[in-house]
């Protein structure tokens, strides 16, 4: 599908967090995950998780990118085909210790990590993009949080090459919800598109590491973005916590009409300054 030509953003949702966005010129890929129905993705430690859904899209059938956007580096976000398939001279934005392992360990050479509140740029033709890292927290418990690697989200300031803003989307990554967080919405008071990574995804021993439904409409209202699209919700046998739980809550706190219902294979247009309709 063709970028749209008229300063709007094309989403195509892939499964799990993984979501081909093109604007202009630019063709973006957020947390590449290609594994397959029934093939497990390696969380570390020997954890491991199956997967229940197909992705909409294989490896093969990606356009050319010109960045991914990597939160964090675990299985069911980088995986085995991600590391095989994707074009190694393709920038991977990432953080710095996701940065470090691909360089040294799975030769992405133009693998890149942005600190928190750290920035850098991607241009294509007339577009670009400002890519910045923002808080994010996988565990809340100090010694679990040692033992997962550090997690980034995202705001992505897209534009004309002369460097106008015409459209934010914000990327969750895999935290959970914190009062950190709402440093996001002082320094970015206003985008079109938050992308939430939820799932309420739980580990041996009870403890959870994303966002379930009531976590993610809680951060959708204190954002109060335009636009809210779930991700990250039932591919994997370690997410506990539905779609329809995020959109009860959604609907409870007055958010239905933020939703974008897209699911995978679908596609979303998101226009700058715009409401849902």
């Amino acid at each position: 599908m063709a970028a749209f030509a008229d300063d709007a953003l094309d989403v195509h949702f892939i499964g799990t967090a993984t979501v081909l966005l093109r604007y202009g010129d630019l063709t973006l890929l957020t947390d590449p995950n290609f594994l397959h129905r029934g093939e497990r993705a390696h969380l570390g430690y020997g954890l491991v998780s199956r997967r229940l859904t197909e992705p909409a899209l294989d490896v093969a059938g990606l356009p050319p990118l010109d960045a991914v956007v990597l939160s964090h580096l675990h299985g069911d976000h980088w995986d085995r085909r991600a590391r095989r398939l994707l074009d190694r001279s393709v920038p991977v934005v990432t953080t710095p210790h996701a940065a470090r392992h691909l360089r040294t360990w799975q030769g992405f050479d133009r693998a890149g990590g942005l600190r928190t509140w750290e920035s850098c740029t991607v241009a294509r033709g007339g577009s670009q993009v400002r890519i910045t890292s923002l808080p994010g927290r996988h565990s809340l418990q100090p010694v679990l949080s040692r033992l997962l690697p550090p997690v980034m989200g995202s705001m992505l300031e897209l534009g004309p090459r002369d460097g106008a803003v015409h459209l934010r989307v914000y990327l969750s990554g895999d935290t959970l919800l914190y009062d950190g967080l709402d440093d996001i919405v002082r320094r970015f008071p206003d985008a079109e598109l938050a992308v939430l990574h939820l799932g309420g995804t739980r580990l041996p021993g009870g403890f959870v590491v994303t966002m379930d439904g009531a976590q993610g409409a809680e951060l959708a209202r204190r954002l109060g973005h335009r636009r809210v699209l779930p991700v990250h919700y039932d591919d994997y046998s370690v997410f506990r916590s539905p779609l329809e739980d995020f959109l009860a809550e959604a609907g409870r706190q007055g958010l239905r009409e933020r939703i974008v219902h897209c699911a995978r294979g679908q596609h979303a247009r998101v226009e700058p300054g715009s409401r849902p309709v």
